[in-house]
């Protein structure tokens, strides 16, 4: 079975050593076992037999070979394109993340934020993927990030989740003493 090395590390074929090292850092500290928050020792595992098979400049020339052979890139995105399941599950996906982000606002209005790795871990979908939804929800207004780097969501984002999950019926506060019904 192949293992795509560049998927692992979530970087590109054309990445640079240096790009390479320095991803490889940040995933290592984030899935290391000693790591409470984050930590999962098969992820780390699978990170670490990447990194050593593409720091490795002979290494990496031969598994470029195999990974040319197995990517076959263009009839994947064409595959995907087709498959309406996936852009379904990606407006699961964000509507997840506005719910969650939307609640979290409402239960702290002084500190409405979600990290990523937080964002992460709640809403079950991997970072690679993660990225994606935080970029449509951010391009579209209905998220931003905080000064402190965290995720909130905004003024318009409160109203689409509203609307998107409708309003079980309407409830007058106010109503003039004269009216009936």
């Amino acid at each position: 079975m192949f293992t795509d090395h560049y998927e692992i590390l979530e970087i590109s074929p054309n990445a640079n050593s240096d790009t390479i090292e320095r991803i490889f850092r940040y995933l290592a500290l984030r899935y290391h076992p000693d790591n409470s928050d984050t930590g999962d020792l098969s992820r780390f595992s699978e990170i670490v037999e990447a990194h050593n098979t593409l720091k490795d400049p002979v290494k990496r020339a031969q598994y470029d070979l195999r990974h040319k052979d197995h990517s076959g890139g263009r009839w994947k995105l064409a595959e995907e394109a087709s498959n309406t399941k996936g852009i379904e599950r990606d407006v699961v996906i964000q509507d997840k993340l506005l719910s969650i982000l939307y609640v979290k606002r409402r239960q702290d209005i002084n500190d409405p934020g979600i990290g990523d790795v937080e964002l992460e871990r709640v809403s079950g979908c991997p970072r690679g993927h993660l990225e994606f939804h935080l970029w449509y929800l951010k391009a579209k207004g209905w998220i931003g990030r905080l000064e402190n780097g965290t995720f909130a969501i905004t003024v318009e984002g409160v109203d689409r989740t509203n609307s998107e999950h409708g309003r079980e019926g309407t409830t007058r506060l106010l109503t003039h003493p004269n009216h009936t019904g």
